[in-house]
């Protein structure tokens, strides 16, 4: 093999395009970066069907521990209403940990991750049917819509639940967009832990550990607070902030 030449980088090479355009669901966070790398503007186009979405709170547990078991109670209490489910993780590892999880507590699920590339794009068109358990990593399914089986609407529809945040605030996003598609109904809900490694290195764990225990609660209690979810918030503005600058 040959040694390269040159080494251009994707934001230089596609500065190289005379015109260049694009559409996505989750361009507002990175406004700046867009004009500032490509000197693009983002315009926002309103929705073809009123968004009927329900985002609730990021539910916070100051252990890894509790926050799976929270997130297995949640998945146990929708189930047993035949609401379909769509869990999202940041990794391989984390949904086989969670696989086990939901299979001790006798909840029957599918796994989509990097190990099922022939089977995703079937097993995430299938995540809206009744009862339905799907755990994905959050890249896994992209491009196929999940489309909503008779009577699911009058459940609530699809309901997507994330066992952790990402660094950058568009994945979250587009996680939270699989679901009320096109004007369907759906629920996002969001949970994360003191111990996951957004909250450790940018989210001030310590601080919010301790405001914790001065509340009282005990150990596994989940908490959601106003001020909790901006913490949250910043600790991802802070690392997209850290990588646009590397």
């Amino acid at each position: 093999p040959h040694a390269p030449l040159a080494r251009l980088s994707y934001q230089q090479f596609f500065r190289r395009y005379l015109r260049l355009a694009g559409m996505t669901g989750t361009a507002w966070e990175v406004r700046g970066e867009l004009g500032a790398v490509y000197r693009l503007a983002v315009v926002p186009i309103a929705a073809n069907r009123p968004v009927r979405r329900r985002d609730m709170g990021t539910r916070v547990h100051a252990t890894a521990a509790a926050k799976w078991r929270g997130v297995v109670a949640r998945v146990a209490s929708l189930h047993q209403r035949r609401r379909p489910i769509l869990i999202g993780t940041r990794s391989v590892a984390a949904s086989e940990h969670l696989s086990v999880l939901l299979t001790a507590a006798g909840l029957a699920h599918q796994v989509l991750n990097a190990r099922q590339d022939d089977d995703e794009a079937a097993i995430i068109a299938r995540a809206g049917e009744p009862g339905r358990i799907t755990v994905a990593t959050n890249m896994a399914g992209r491009g196929t819509d999940i489309r909503l089986a008779p009577g699911i609407g009058v459940l609530g529809g699809l309901c997507v639940i994330a066992t952790e945040l990402h660094e950058a605030r568009r994945i979250d996003r587009q996680l939270r967009g699989r679901c009320a598609r096109q004007g369907d109904p759906g629920l996002s809900r969001f949970y994360v832990s003191f111990e996951d490694d957004l909250m450790r290195n940018f989210g001030a764990a310590e601080r919010m550990t301790k405001m914790m225990e001065r509340f009282g609660l005990e150990e596994g209690q989940e908490l959601e607070h106003s001020w909790l979810n901006r913490s949250v918030e910043t600790a991802q503005k802070r690392v997209e902030h850290r990588n646009y600058l590397s």
